[in-house]
């Protein structure tokens, strides 16, 4: 294309974009409308009013977003026919709704990505758009299909996407819909109903395709989701929070964030147990302890239990219990809700004892009515004292997944009755772990509601509806006052009250939460989709509360078994899965990095044929051209301070330049974060702080080494004191230490 042609064509594309956004607007100021309807709306109830505006804001939401990036691409079909690919569908209104822009996730879209020059699919040019805002500052063009066209700019095919990764990283994670690659969009657009597993290296995007995907399932199955939403589960709350603005770019908020500390609610759990108990906690094996130590606590007196009533004294003896607690365990309820069952035997025993006491002489049992009644009296008796409710809480306690554990780690005896591992032991029984967090959920399915806690809800909330109704009743009668009198008193003109649905309406309770914060406080709620992301880290108990999660069974599954470092995490992913979806599962991998350049690549590679030597590292896409290098301070009394004046010159270089930076060292280094910390984030520039500490730092050393040399996306240094590991010889060693803010190298 001439210099003339091209200034031609960009100049044409961008009276088209003008056109696009000039449509994106008028419909941005008719949702707003309808936006702005719905929230001053009176029509329908409270329940009907909240739908609308709640479609209304979704909508206004999505065509915000789309000023980002609104399109980005041209397709040319053999046929002649142009279409453009966008962050959204457009469609004019006036033309039987013909599409002007075609959403990304559209099935007519797919060829803009996976197109190629063996395999066009019917296209004869793509066109890419590179805006800044909503000006097209140039566009590059790759022609297809055969032509016989000879375009330089065919050659530029790439240039998006490598624009897009050697940019600098900002605060978060960025949508890829203008660069999508082929092997990423076959995973995006995959049918498939059950459980997606996405493997890929450091940099492959998997995460990024993997919350793509999910707004891909949410635009073609949203009827299905919507109501539901989705669950993304990360390693910890940086990770989330990094990822947290690619969904909403993309016009989809009804997704719920959390780690695994975070699955109970009104739970947030940080802390690590140390690697045997974590391992221990992880297994499934422990549901066994947790059986063990809920039938622990179903005890047998062991003497007989006295029981004073008004007339007599009967006691509960071992052989009562036994029977109560025989017939409590047979009923299959969980055990707070078996507990009637238990109390419903020993109540039986007892009053059918007292009374034979009682009515000896002078009752016999062939007086069915006056023994009826005098065995009710006796069981009405029972239910209100407190003496027997005591013992029943010394045999059969009512209890919560916080107390059982809690007793269960301070006390060595409970931990040998129920069968469990000595190390699980601790003073402070209610520090919790990441790990006790799917102990306490599955605890809530073994121990079931209590049902006299909720009976005493259910009593408050009638309490209170009574008093709003006493309320409104009281509004009621003083509409008989005069007009101004009572506008006064209560500041209410009359006009709003005289009809009863509006004063009804004042009453009815609606919940406003929207659907995330709503499905965050619910540990019932359910969900129609599930993303895991380092899912090599979960282990098989975590696994257990995800799959109640989602009853479907619907999860996009991603991960790099080479970079697991809990000792309860997936050393396949068979082993976590094949229990609850045998067969329902496929395995999908990403080969190239899109993140990490080839310079940086290769020394972690080196690392990764050391300690996973059957994991190929995944192909860079790109070479930046600056050689990662290291430093070695003299191990002397004033090392600390070389290695400090080190990472302050690092930073200080770092603050002047675009992008972001991180110092990854080993736990308690100054000025640094653990690799832990880093999982799934990306910086511009990394400095690593003692690699061999890192790596002898107990059996995730390895892993975390590897998590730390592959956050850089242009830049990697490395600091050291200890030798380097043999592994890192390949960098470029750069001698002693530099005076503060001179740049390394």
């Amino acid at each position: 294309m001439s210099i003339q042609g091209y200034d031609e064509e960009l100049w044409s594309e961008r009276k088209h974009l003008a056109g696009l956004y000039a449509r994106l607007d008028a419909e941005r100021a008719r949702a707003q409308g309808e936006y702005d309807a719905a929230l001053a709306g009176t029509g329908g109830t409270p329940m009907e009013r909240d739908v609308r505006v709640r479609a209304s804001a979704k909508e206004v939401t999505r065509l915000k977003v789309a000023d980002n990036g609104l399109c980005f691409g041209r397709m040319d079909a053999m046929s002649g026919e142009i279409s453009y690919i966008g962050r959204i569908g457009l469609f004019d209104q006036e033309n039987d709704y013909e599409p002007v822009l075609l959403d990304w996730r559209a099935p007519a879209s797919r060829p803009f990505y996976v197109a190629t020059g063996a395999n066009p699919e019917g296209m004869r040019r793509r066109r890419q758009f590179h805006t800044r805002g909503r000006r097209l500052v140039d566009l590059t063009d790759e022609v297809l299909g055969g032509t016989g066209e000879h375009d330089p700019a065919a050659e530029q095919g790439d240039a998006a996407l490598l624009a897009a990764v050697n940019a600098p990283r900002g605060d978060g994670m960025r949508d890829i819909v203008a660069t999508i690659q082929a092997e990423q969009d076959e995973i995006i657009r995959l049918d498939h109903p059950g459980v997606l597993v996405l493997e890929g290296g450091p940099g492959t995007g998997k995460t990024v395709v993997a919350l793509h995907r999910v707004a891909y399932l949410l635009y073609t199955q949203r009827e299905r989701m919507e109501r539901h939403g989705v669950l993304v589960v990360g390693p910890n709350p940086a990770f989330l929070d990094h990822i947290g603005r690619v969904l909403p770019s993309l016009g989809e908020s009804d997704v719920v964030f959390m780690t695994t500390g975070d699955l109970v609610p009104g739970l947030h759990a940080v802390a690590e147990d140390a690697p045997a108990a974590a391992r221990l906690k992880g297994s499934r094996q422990i549901l066994d302890v947790l059986a063990a130590a809920i039938a622990d606590r179903q005890r047998l007196p062991e003497s007989p239990l006295p029981i004073e009533l008004a007339d007599t004294t009967v006691r509960i003896d071992a052989g009562t219990a036994e029977w109560a607690r025989d017939e409590a365990r047979a009923s299959g309820l969980p055990h707070n809700e078996a507990r009637a069952a238990f109390t419903e035997i020993v109540t039986y025993v007892l009053t059918e004892r007292a009374a034979a006491r009682i009515g000896r002489g002078w009752l016999t049992r062939s007086d069915r009515d006056a023994w009826a009644d005098l065995r009710a009296d006796l069981t009405k008796e029972l239910a209100q004292h407190e003496a027997f409710t005591a013992v029943l809480d010394q045999l059969w306690p009512m209890l919560t997944p916080q107390t059982l554990l809690a007793s269960l780690y301070t006390s060595p005896a409970r931990l040998r009755a129920a069968g469990a591992d000595p190390s699980l032991a601790r003073a402070d029984g209610e520090a919790w772990t990441v790990s006790d967090v799917p102990l306490l959920d599955e605890l809530v399915d073994l121990l079931g509601r209590d049902p006299a806690a909720e009976e005493a809800a259910r009593h408050a909330a009638e309490r209170e509806v009574a008093a709003e109704t006493e309320y409104a009743a009281g509004v009621m009668e003083i509409l008989t006052l005069d007009r101004e009198e009572l506008d006064e008193d209560i500041g209410v003109a009359v006009g709003d009250l005289t009809h009863h649905q509006n004063l009804a309406d004042r009453f009815v309770e609606v919940d406003t939460r929207e659907l995330a914060e709503r499905a965050a406080a619910d540990r019932d709620w359910t969900y129609r989709h599930v993303v895991v992301d380092e899912a090599q880290e979960l282990s098989e108990m975590d696994w257990r509360v995800l799959m109640r999660r989602c009853p479907g069974r619907s999860f996009t599954v991603v991960g790099d078994l080479a970079q697991r470092r809990s000792p309860a995490g997936a050393t396949s992913w068979a082993a976590m899965l094949e229990p609850y979806v045998p067969g329902r599962w496929v395995y999908r991998s990403l080969s190239v990095n899109y993140r990490t350049p080839a310079e940086i690549m290769n020394v972690a590679a080196a690392l990764l044929a050391e300690f996973a030597p059957g994991v190929a590292p995944p192909e860079s896409v790109r070479a930046c051209g600056v050689a990662p290098w290291s430093r070695r301070v003299p191990d002397t009394h004033l090392a600390d301070d070389d290695l400090a004046a080190v990472v302050e010159a690092f930073v200080a270089d770092e603050a002047g330049r675009a992008g972001t930076s991180v110092v990854i060292g080993p736990p308690g280094t100054p000025g640094a974060v653990p690799a832990s910390e880093t999982k799934g984030l990306e910086f511009d520039a990394v400095l690593v702080v003692e690699p061999g500490r890192i790596l002898a730092d107990g059996p995730h050393g390895a892993a975390d080494l590897y998590v730390a040399l592959t956050r850089a996306t242009q830049r990697l240094g490395v600091v050291h004191r200890d030798p380097l590991p043999q592994a890192l010889s390949g960098l470029t060693d750069t001698g002693t230490p530099a005076p503060v803010g001179k740049r390394p190298g």
